[in-house]
Order: structure tokens, then sequence, then C-alpha cells
């Protein structure tokens, strides 16, 4: 069945919300001759969870990484806290980055680091001054928060794919940031782990009140995390809405994740 590409105005911030977090408008990013954001839109309001939703190839990381600044769009605003991202110096880009964590698709962990050294290192990045006592205890915080309090001193290689995401996690988490970008944070884990990484995005979320763009083609992580849902369709904002809404599309373009 041919569908109408829909590409809905940018939605008002939801009831019960602040002011957008997160406001882009009519975003451009191209590799080449490929564009991959093509007028793109989006808001995020304050303490919501957005998922944004796409085949594989469709732009989701290109995306978030325009958000935090490690791409530079040819056109577009993304307003960060009222900041636009593709206009700021680098001192002003890392000012906002203290506020924004990142869940790498490959964690990003660094081999010949302890699990302890791994997550020192964000502080020590951002040139914040804090005791090494300080340190500790935001160590061993993040740790407590996945579950993972014993692996401080060990090495990535000696812990499982799900111990080495929720280590991830907790590196993102260590500055406390207001904003969370999840690149696949259940891509390559089993249904159970999968699970509980999602379960912990939820938790995490109520615990430190974060905003969260989570991109992501599993559609139980979609289920289990999305206050609302963005289908990223050749370059475009093509739909958005709640779970429920999705799953009962009658749209080809849509049901096809359902499939």
């Amino acid at each position: 069945m041919k569908t109408t590409e829909l590409n809905p105005p940018t939605p008002s911030p939801v009831e019960g919300f602040e002011k957008p977090v997160i406001l882009i408008e009519h975003l451009y990013k191209s590799f080449g001759n490929l564009t991959v954001l093509n007028n793109f839109n989006l808001v995020v309001n304050r303490e919501e969870n957005v998922v944004v939703l796409g085949k594989s190839g469709s732009g989701k990381s290109v995306l978030i990484k325009c958000i935090i600044g490690l791409l530079k769009p040819e056109s577009g605003n993304i307003l960060v806290f009222g900041e636009n991202v593709p206009e700021l110096a680098h001192d002003e880009l890392d000012r906002i980055r203290t506020k924004i964590g990142f869940l790498f698709q490959g964690n990003a962990l660094y081999d010949s680091m302890t699990v302890r050294e791994n997550l020192e290192f964000p502080l020590r990045r951002h040139w914040i001054d804090f005791s090494q006592q300080k340190v500790d205890e935001l160590v061993m915080e993040a740790l407590n928060n996945v579950g993972l309090p014993h692996t401080v001193d060990m090495m990535p290689a000696e812990l499982s794919g799900g111990m080495l995401k929720r280590v991830a996690l907790a590196r993102t988490l260590i500055l406390k940031p207001e904003i969370i970008l999840y690149d696949e944070p259940t891509t390559g884990l089993d249904p159970v782990t999968a699970r509980e990484i999602d379960t912990m995005i939820i938790s995490l979320q109520k615990k430190y009140h974060t905003t969260s763009i989570i991109i992501s083609h599993d559609m139980n992580c979609v289920k289990n995390t999305a206050d609302r849902v963005v289908l990223l369709a050749a370059g475009k904002c093509y739909a958005e809405g709640t779970y429920a809404q999705f799953e009962a599309s009658a749209d080809e373009n849509i049901k096809q994740f359902f499939e």
C-alpha cells in the first residue's frame, strides 16, 4: 500500500513538561553526495525519553553525534539548553558536554584501563577539580547505580558483554548529566540482559530526572523505554507518537518494524 510521507510540524511541549531541553530545527547533514538528515525537526522536553526509530543507515547515530557536536551539520539549529551547538566555540562546547552523557554503541571503554580508571576519565577530561575522596565517591555511586561495585578494579577484558554495557552506562552517569544520549543501548545483548538495560534506563531517568534520546531499532527497547517515538526516514521526522500509536498504525513504513 502506498503511503503519503509525513513531515509533521514540530510537536509542542508535552503537558507537564517545561520548555524544550533540545530543539532541532531544519537540520541538514550530508556526506559527499549522500544526504543523511534532510530538514529534520525535533523537540525533546524535560525528563522525557524520546526514542528515535529507523532502519540501519537511516542517520540515527549521525543525529545524536550532531547534537553533542561530534559532527557539524551543513545548516540548521540544534538548541541544547537554549544554546545553538553548531555555533559554539570549542570551550563552550566542552562546557555544555559536561551536562550531556553519551552511551556509545560499542561502549568505548579503554581496554588498558581498569573500570575505576575508565570512570575517572570524564572527570579528568573536563578538568573538574574534585578531591580524590570525591572522585572515589562518584565512581562507587555510579557503579552502585548499575549494580557492579565489585568490578571497580577489574579490566574490561574480564567483563561480559552486559557488564561492559553497564560499566559504560556508569561512566555516562558519573557527571550526573541532565541529558543522556543512548546509541543502540541493547544491540548485541541477549534478551534478558537487554531487558535489564531497559529497566536501568527507566530507573535512572526517575532517579536523576534525566532527559534522554534513545537510538534504537530494538522494538522491545522502544516499547520499554519510550515516552514518545520518532521515526527517522528519508532524513526527516516522518512520524511521531506513542509506542501504542505506532503499533496500531496502518502505515507500511511503520508496520515494517512490527513484523
